[in-house]
């Protein structure tokens, strides 16, 4: 059976109280991120999360769990990367998330797509102005 995009699932995905009161910055790196892509052949990506926790933090067993359901899920990875950004809001409710998919090479060409919810078209208050920076530098941070 074909799972398309409508069958991910959110509920996987749980959430921590925020141990601490004060803000801080949270950065996980996802370097196995696979799915199925619209022809059915597997497609691979580094995936990048960095988060400014409100009253919730990610449980990282969860996210493992959610990513995992996402290896038989036939989707293009432009509209992947605005699911997984919309299920990680709502469940999470930061105060900030970026997120970002490398995508590695198919036909020889590769992808880099970014969502940050700071933009102001996205209904962000674009108060941290780092994310028109050209690099993220994360394989310095990683």
């Amino acid at each position: 059976m074909i799972k398309t995009f409508e069958s991910i699932d959110k509920s996987i995905l749980k959430a921590l109280p925020n141990p601490s009161k004060g803000a801080y910055e949270i950065k996980v790196k996802v370097p196995e991120f696979t799915f199925l892509g619209v022809q059915k052949q597997p497609d691979f990506a580094t995936c990048y999360l960095t988060f400014y926790p409100n009253e919730k933090i990610i449980e990282l067993k969860s996210l493992k769990l959610y990513v995992y359901h996402l290896r038989d899920i036939v989707v293009s990875y432009e509209r992947l990367i605005n699911i997984m950004y919309d299920h990680l809001m709502e469940v999470y409710e930061p105060d900030r998330l970026r997120l970002v998919m490398l995508c590695n090479p198919r036909g020889g060409i590769s992808a880099r797509l970014t969502i940050d919810s700071d933009w102001g078209v996205r209904g962000g208050k674009e108060k941290y102005k780092d994310w028109n920076q050209t690099d993220d530098n994360w394989n310095v941070l990683m």
